[in-house]
């Protein structure tokens, strides 16, 4: 049985296609590795969501 992450962050997501795989790129670079990425997508109606759902990571929970 796994601990749960020390740190969550939270990346709330609008219409953010253009940004948000940088945002979600730095945040998976840091050094530090015992955290949770919680991406939460307010419908949006561009490409956002398909953006998240590419991300292959196990640290990565999306929320709709």
């Amino acid at each position: 049985m796994s601990s749960p992450p020390t740190v969550s962050v939270i990346i709330p997501v609008y219409n953010g296609e253009q940004y948000v795989a940088d945002a979600i790129g730095s945040i998976l670079s840091q050094s530090f590795k015992d955290f949770e990425l919680i991406l939460i997508d307010d419908a949006s109606t561009d490409g956002s969501l398909e953006v998240l759902r590419s991300q292959d990571d196990q640290r990565i929970r999306i929320v709709r």
